[in-house]
């Protein structure tokens, strides 16, 4: 049996990650990146997200691929390298390997660390297939080790995390993704636009584990920065923005507030928030237009029933 390899390309840095936290927040618009959602609790908050009923993107994407797994594997399979993007607990990617063919499977994450234990489960269970673990931060630039292995290579992104990016940092990193391939495809999960009455509500649940989730923020950058940050001050605030077609996701202050941290501080007006995480919604023909902007040549889709989610597949 094969025994996995991990590599660690992202390094902790809690210089550079004071500052970045503290240039958003002294912003004339405070903002964070989402990333800082998942701590260890933020992370399991948000698995328990893609549990609620009102949170419909995790089912229907897995429904979708259920239901054209055959059609994907035609148009990709089979496939020698398949790489993970943001692979959490790998169980996505796990359900493809029969399909697909998948003989080499690399699991990018943050934290090398945090794949150990599911690669090794994996592994377990398919002996033969060679498996990499790689530690890295792709929010900004996706530079794969070369120990992954020469192309071509399918990379596979799901849970509409692409959402995240605004449609020009999309285009960047559609662009990396498609060098990335080395003359593979895309296997990409993507949100589309439907009526406020059902993305709202899963942004905002009645049982309030969004809202937790959210507001953990808080806690995660008073032990990164050191700060005051006071929970009780804050509401989670969920809300569609039609002109920009995302969700966003904002901590309002309930009342004034001033927060500190070592060698510096900001008041909060009543009312005012800090922007915590976009989720971009996507009409199909667009988002296929952006995947040829980023110099896939071929693009395929499947989609739901109720044309809630697409699964697009992009050949370079």
């Amino acid at each position: 049996m094969n025994t996995p390899r991990l590599i660690q390309l992202a390094q902790d840095d809690p210089v550079a990650t004071r500052a970045e936290l503290i240039a958003g927040l002294i912003a004339p618009q405070a903002a964070l990146s989402p990333k800082y959602l998942y701590d260890a609790l933020g992370s399991r908050l948000f698995a328990a997200i893609t549990e609620l009923a009102e949170y419909y993107p995790t089912r229907t994407e897995a429904g979708i691929f259920r239901q054209y797994i055959g059609e994907m594997a035609d148009a990709i399979g089979p496939v020698a390298t398949l790489v993970d993007l943001g692979a959490g607990n790998c169980e996505k990617a796990a359900r493809l390997f029969e399909a697909l063919a998948v003989q080499r499977y690399v699991a990018v994450d943050i934290s090398a660390d945090y794949l150990r234990e599911s690669l090794d489960r994996l592994q377990y269970e398919h002996p033969a297939m060679q498996m990499l673990g790689v530690g890295l931060d792709f929010s900004q630039t996706l530079n794969l080790p070369v120990e992954i292995g020469p192309g071509p290579r399918t990379l596979f992104y799901p849970g509409s995390s692409i959402g995240n990016f605004t449609p020009d940092e999309a285009l960047i990193f559609l662009r990396q993704v498609h060098a990335a391939s080395q003359g593979g495809n895309l296997l990409i999960g993507v949100d589309l636009v439907k009526s406020d009455a059902v993305l709202v509500p899963a942004y905002d649940d009645a049982l309030g584990v969004t809202a937790a989730f959210n507001r953990n923020l808080l806690l995660h950058l008073n032990r990164l920065i050191d700060a005051d940050f006071n929970i009780a001050d804050w509401r989670h605030v969920g809300l569609f923005n039609h002109a920009e077609s995302r969700i966003e996701m904002h901590l309002e202050a309930l009342r004034d507030c001033r927060v500190s941290w070592p060698g510096g501080t900001r008041h909060f007006r009543a009312g005012e928030r800090i922007h915590s995480e976009n989720s971009c919604k996507w009409q199909p023909d667009d988002f296929a237009d952006l995947l040829r902007q980023a110099g896939f040549t071929q693009v395929r889709q499947w989609r739901d029933a109720r044309d809630w989610f697409a699964v697009f597949a992009a050949f370079a």
